[in-house]
């Protein structure tokens, strides 16, 4: 049963140079209004947007698959999913600096991470983590339609002084833009550099891939505040998940690290099927709670 949309809410010519008191202010708040708003994707019954048969990915939609990414999404169809949205660990606790280590937080309160995931330390060290991360992203590659995208939500950091940008993971995969998450900050006691006040989001795409119509005016910096109110420990925002999802006619959308359901949640606000994995069972289980909670709310 999907969530039904609330009614009130939230998807070279040379000429001459104008001065900047001249330049008109462009306003995105209604192009990204229109995305959100947006009639959710509609598909007939036995058609589907995906190269693989609706039929035979019964057993993948609309269900949290409790497991290992990358052991899951190699038993999947190939080229069956238009769109992945997901946010990793960060691998957070192995720092160079006091960071969590002093429980100051950060960006979540009270340290939520200071003991790491349920079901994973996120404490590898940096070269292990790298190449888990490469060999995720390379099997999101595998199921993804050839007019497919990956967001790839991840943490800029800087580490033994310098900025860790994250290019030693997602060199050689086909990165067409970084979108920037502009979030509220969190806790600098590091007097070296500034307080980080965004994330970033690859834009990773297979060669076919297009936005929705007008999805491009929504621009590359989102200004999206951060969730609050959640037991994970390091949710990303409803928001931030149907902003993505709204911008494409993906049909099908994955998320590999689903943590507490966040994309599932956006996307059946958009109308879109889902598959979501998670290897915590606890995390599987508050994410259905969460759900379900949401489905009762829409639909009441």
């Amino acid at each position: 049963m999907a969530i039904a949309k609330k009614k009130s809410t939230t998807r070279k010519v040379e000429q001459s140079p104008i001065s900047q008191s001249q330049m008109p202010l462009i306003d995105f708040g209604d192009a990204i209004r229109t995305i959100l708003k947006a009639k959710p994707l509609k598909t007939p019954p036995n058609e589907s947007t995906s190269q693989v048969p609706l039929e035979s990915m019964s057993h993948w939609l609309n269900k949290i698959h409790c497991g290992d990414c990358t052991t899951l999404l190699n038993e999947m169809p190939a080229e069956s999913v238009g769109l992945i949205v997901t946010s990793p660990p960060y691998n957070l606790r192995n720092s160079t600096g006091n960071g969590l280590k002093n429980g100051s937080g950060g960006k979540w309160a009270n340290a939520a991470l200071l003991e790491g995931y349920e079901g994973h330390n996120d404490d590898m060290p940096h070269d292990q983590y790298v190449e888990w991360q490469r060999t995720c992203l390379s099997a999101m590659m595998r199921v993804l339609r050839n007019d497919g995208a990956i967001f790839y939500n991840h943490k800029w950091r800087v580490q033994g002084g310098l900025l860790q940008d994250r290019h030693d993971i997602v060199s050689g995969f086909p990165v067409r833009q970084i979108i920037i998450w502009q979030r509220s900050g969190g806790i600098n006691f590091n007097p070296g550099y500034f307080l980080p006040t965004y994330e970033v989001i690859y834009l990773i795409c297979k060669p076919d891939f297009k936005l929705a119509p007008k999805a491009n005016a929504l621009g590359d910096i989102w200004n999206i505040p951060q969730e609050s109110k959640n037991p994970h420990p390091a949710p990303f925002p409803v928001e931030l998940a149907q902003r993505c999802i709204a911008s494409t006619n993906a049909e099908i959308i994955l998320d590999p690290f689903m943590g507490s359901g966040t994309t599932a949640i956006a996307a059946e606000a958009c109308g879109r099927q889902w598959i979501g994995v998670e290897i915590s069972q606890e995390y599987c289980t508050m994410a259905q709670e969460r759900i379900d909670r949401e489905r009762q709310l829409y639909n009441g």
